[in-house]
């Protein structure tokens, strides 16, 4: 990827918060989903959220489809309303591919019903989930994951191996945290505290309440509450509910990066060096990976930005850019 940010946006937190906030998402229409709402073997629930050109839709009998199909997983406290999600949305209107976006458990606007949420190595839900558009999909599937929802979905891809391919054609991950302790921490000090770390635990910590007061004595109030990073809420919250010791335990287990030579598909991973969330020394090197595994990794672009053009700028860059791979990786 041979992306050079606009002399206006310097610097990776620049780069990371103009893009989210007021950069042009799509060059087309606002895409308009159409939301399904799916029963987890669990007895739980997950909304998928559908963007369908030419009026295709995820119908496994009657409306079957030979055109891709574009999955897209996304970050922390993300939603198909997420700035990338939209982007994307309109990548796939513009080259004629169904599209949608399932929502991690608790992210699409309704707290869901089990003492379980999600998490970054949540790959399980990532294989249900493909393994359910893929049965009425007749066409390729190819899958991108945003930050979390990118490592998340290379821990399916590595835990799957060969298998993976008769699920989806090829994968990408986008400034994924791919070392999960590295990022945790880089997250948790100085400016990145100061602003992202209060951003997301603003969203995370009245959600995980309203999860206590779903299951009476599930973790500690106040031990919640008293926590000023994702380092302690994950290891109040995180961790213990989705069957990790500690936070130490999550980082470790769920990490992405020291499975990929594990990938047995075509497998892009995005990463800009001055991602604010993801430390640069933390990320690999190609001859890390294995062959099935390609690695982009630009000086700029910041955390999911990589915003182009004169002011406001746009982010469709990048959706260009990772989804003419994936495009190319299916045939």
């Amino acid at each position: 990827m041979n992306y050079v940010a606009p002399w206006w946006l310097p610097g990776g937190n620049l780069q990371t918060i103009w893009p989210a906030l007021y950069s042009t998402r799509v060059f087309g229409p606002k895409p308009e989903f159409r939301r399904e709402r799916w029963i987890t073997p669990d007895l739980d629930f997950v909304d998928v959220d559908f963007a369908d050109p030419a009026g295709l839709v995820a119908d496994p009998v009657a409306h079957p489809s030979a055109r891709p199909l574009l999955v897209l997983f996304h970050g922390l406290e993300g939603s198909s309303a997420s700035h990338y999600a939209e982007a994307f949305a309109d990548f796939a209107r513009a080259h004629g591919m169904a599209y949608a976006v399932p929502h991690f458990r608790g992210c699409s606007g309704e707290i869901n019903l089990a003492p379980r949420a999600y998490h970054s190595g949540d790959f399980e839900e990532v294989g249900w989930v493909l393994k359910r558009l893929h049965t009425w999909h007749q066409g390729p599937v190819i899958a991108v994951g945003v930050s979390l929802g990118g490592n998340a979905l290379l821990r399916w891809a590595e835990e799957m191996g060969e298998q993976a391919g008769r699920v989806v054609r090829a994968v990408a991950a986008v400034s994924s945290p791919i070392d999960l302790a590295a990022g945790g921490h880089a997250i948790g000090r100085g400016f990145n505290r100061l602003v992202y770390t209060r951003m997301f635990l603003r969203s995370m910590k009245p959600k995980a309440l309203q999860k206590l007061a779903q299951f009476p004595g599930l973790f500690d109030r106040e031990a919640l509450l008293a926590a000023r990073d994702l380092y302690e809420f994950d290891n109040i919250f995180t961790a213990p509910l989705h069957g990790f010791k500690n936070t130490e335990d999550y980082w470790g287990r769920a990490s992405a990066k020291p499975h990929l030579a594990s990938i047995r598909i075509p497998a892009l991973v995005v990463n800009a060096s001055n991602d604010p969330f993801v430390p640069a020394w933390s990320l690999p090197h190609q001859n890390e990976v294995g062959e099935y595994v390609t690695l982009w990794q630009p000086a700029h672009g910041g955390h999911v930005g990589f915003p182009q053009g004169p002011v406001p700028g746009h982010v469709r860059t990048m959706p260009d850019a990772v989804g003419g791979w994936l495009a190319r990786a299916a045939r």
